[in-house]
């Protein structure tokens, strides 16, 4: 079968176009056919080795997928041959084929397409888990969205309007601060243009912002925790400028806030039935017509390179998806 392969650490044109034995389900597991796979920032930093995972070389990049299972390992009774699923595996899913547990996948209707499916798993369950679990966002609560246009920042703009929240969306465009708010955000600020502190400060008004969703760090993660409230809470995703912030503790006593780290791929490891109810919540909001799973572009597996490229250089409003 196909498969784009990692073969030494390094960069998007480092990447070759091969051809791998096709993978046999084992105990526990299901074989997918893979109709889309979606890329995410991360995907660059795996490729790199500058990621937390470093898989053993060869391996394929895109930790989302969506498909058909193919056939089924010794033990499974949850899926059949001829589901329709989606699921994430932190890698290794740039290809024709994929091994996955069971317990990954989750099922999906025929009214939702493979491409809007594959970029589900990764970047709304990591932001339902930040905003629900970790952040505990309640109706009616001020969310400040840094990175607005991306995969997670759309996730937190739409999944933010579900749970009743006000939205801030920040990025740093006309163009990407346009589309978030035909995505739902209530208000925007351009941090390329604006101050990002003084547009906050004066949107959150005496109260400040309740929570802030912040997957870039860099510069922007001082101004955006000067925001906060009272008991507000600062939730960290990732670091997608970077560089990992270093944020005045001080902050963190005078307002009474919280930082909080938000994890989502441990946390699934952990708690692997919660993850797969909040799925099937993702799944049914996308069903419905209440989250938009954007895609910007579909790309075959031969331009892997490019799509990367373009994720790398913040081109990409939405989700980048791989189509085998």
């Amino acid at each position: 079968m196909k498969a784009v392969l990692c073969t030494h650490f390094g960069g998007p044109d480092d990447l070759v176009l091969g051809d791998v034995d096709p993978p046999v389900a084992g105990p526990g597991e299901a074989v997918v056919r893979v109709k889309a796979a979606a890329l995410n920032f991360f995907d660059t930093l795996i490729i790199a080795g500058k990621y937390q995972h470093r898989p053993p070389f060869p391996f394929s990049p895109a930790s989302e997928f969506a498909g058909v299972v193919e056939s089924v390992g010794e033990g499974v009774r949850d899926v059949a041959p001829g589901d329709r699923v989606m699921g994430s595996t932190g890698w290794g899913a740039a290809c024709e084929y994929l091994a996955a547990p069971t317990k990954q996948l989750v099922k999906i209707s025929d009214k939702l397409d493979f491409e809007r499916a594959a970029g589900l798993t990764v970047t709304y369950s990591t932001t339902l888990y930040g905003l629900r679990e970790r952040g505990g966002l309640k109706p009616g609560e001020t969310l400040v969205v840094l990175g607005a246009s991306g995969g997670t920042g759309l996730a937190a703009i739409e999944i933010g309007k579900i749970m009743g929240a006000r939205v801030i969306a920040c990025a740093s465009s006309a163009e990407k601060l346009e589309f978030a708010r035909a995505h739902g955000a209530d208000e925007t600020v351009n941090y390329a243009s604006e101050d990002l502190r003084d547009a906050l400060k004066q949107l959150g008004g005496a109260h400040g912002v309740d929570v802030v969703y912040d997957p870039v760090g860099g510069a922007y993660a001082e101004p955006a925790m000067r925001s906060l409230g009272w008991e507000g809470r600062y939730l960290v995703i990732g670091f997608a400028a970077g560089e990992i912030p270093k944020l005045p503790l001080n902050l963190v006593l005078l307002k009474s806030c919280d930082i909080r780290g938000v994890l989502w791929g441990a946390w699934t490891l952990r708690e692997p039935e919660r993850q797969r109810a909040l799925m099937a919540d993702i799944a049914r909001w996308c069903a419905e017509g209440k989250l938009s799973a954007h895609v910007h572009a579909i790309y075959p597996l031969a331009e892997a390179p490019a799509a990367l490229k373009a994720i790398a250089e913040r081109k990409v409003m939405g989700k980048i998806v791989l189509r085998p």
